[in-house]
C-alpha cells in the first residue's frame, strides 16, 4: 500500500440547507460541485479545503441516527487542521457555534478543540 492522504470524508446530514450553509458559510468550505439526485430524494454537496482534501455532504429522507459522540465505537472525529486556533474559534464564536476549551495535545504539545456541526457531528480544530 502507498496512501497518499485523505480524499474525501463523506457526512449525511439532516438538514441539507443548515448543513450546507454550516460547512461553507461558518467553516468556509469551497463548494467544488452540488448535484440533486432525483432517484434517492438526496443532494450530494462536494467541499474542498485549501489541500485538496474534500468533505461530501449527503442529504437522505429519513436517515437513521447514529451515535456519533467522541466516545463511541466507530469515527470518533472529524478534525481540521488550523494555522491560528484562537483566531478560528472567535470565528466560530462569532457565528454562535459553541466551542470546548482550548486544551493543549499532551503528547504533541499542540492546542486543540472541538465543537459540533448542526447535527451534532464532533469536529475538531487543530493547532499546526
Amino acid at each position: 500500500m502507498n496512501l497518499k492522504g485523505i480524499h474525501h470524508v463523506a457526512i449525511i446530514c439532516s438538514d441539507y440547507e443548515r448543513s450546507k450553509a454550516f460547512y461553507t458559510q461558518v467553516l468556509g468550505l469551497q463548494v467544488v460541485a452540488e448535484n440533486y439526485r432525483a432517484e434517492r430524494d438526496s443532494f450530494k454537496l462536494d467541499l474542498a479545503l485549501p489541500d485538496g482534501s474534500q468533505v461530501e455532504l449527503f442529504s437522505f429522507v429519513n436517515a437513521p441516527k447514529r451515535v456519533s459522540r467522541p466516545e463511541a465505537l466507530g469515527l470518533r472525529h472529524l478534525a481540521f487542521c488550523v494555522e491560528c486556533i484562537d483566531t478560528e474559534v472567535m470565528a466560530l464564536e462569532n457565528h454562535g457555534v459553541d466551542v470546548e476549551a482550548i486544551r493543549v495535545d499532551e503528547y504533541t504539545g499542540k492546542r486543540f478543540t472541538f465543537f459540533q456541526d448542526p447535527d451534532g457531528l464532533p469536529l475538531e480544530l487543530y493547532e499546526v
